[in-house]
């Protein structure tokens, strides 16, 4: 472990948050800032925010370090204390509002495998087909019912 940040309290559900951090988990800290500034999504700037507060902390202990030889090593979000709130319902009920809270964790390690990671795609577990492949010789079968010779 090189450096460690923690924001608390973020006013944002921990399931969200891990859906902007599952893609730029084992990247380097350039590459996941670059990509948090393209994601639309509410919960990339805290997350941003602490990536960027956990190498300022690395940098203090080693001020030669570059974002491309620190890796994300470990990025968590836990869920905080739940705000209980009420609104009004109809016919004189009340319901129940539930704001969650997040703690993101970073953690950053140096980048023991250089600036490029892998070779490709497959190799480093992107994204892949769910769906069945479809058959070559679907349409094989289909041509082989006419004839071209044209008899």
């Amino acid at each position: 472990m090189l450096a460690r940040a923690v924001e608390k309290y973020i006013r944002m559900s921990p399931r969200k948050v891990r859906y902007v951090m599952e893609p730029i988990r084992s990247r380097t800290v350039g590459e996941a800032l670059n990509m948090l500034a393209a994601i639309n999504r509410r919960a990339a700037r805290p997350v941003a925010n602490a990536i960027a507060s956990a190498f300022a902390n690395a940098k203090q202990q080693d001020p030669t370090l570059t974002e491309d030889q620190v890796i994300i090593s470990r990025l968590i979000a836990d869920g905080g204390p739940v705000w209980k709130r009420f609104r009004a319902a109809a016919f004189g009920r009340a319901a129940r509002l539930r704001k969650p809270t997040t703690h993101i964790t970073v953690v950053l390690d140096r980048n023991a495998a250089g600036p490029a990671r892998f070779a490709s795609q497959s190799e480093a577990g992107g994204a892949v087909s769910r769906r069945p492949a479809k058959r070559a010789a679907v349409g094989a079968k289909a041509s082989q019912g006419r004839k071209r010779d044209g008899t």
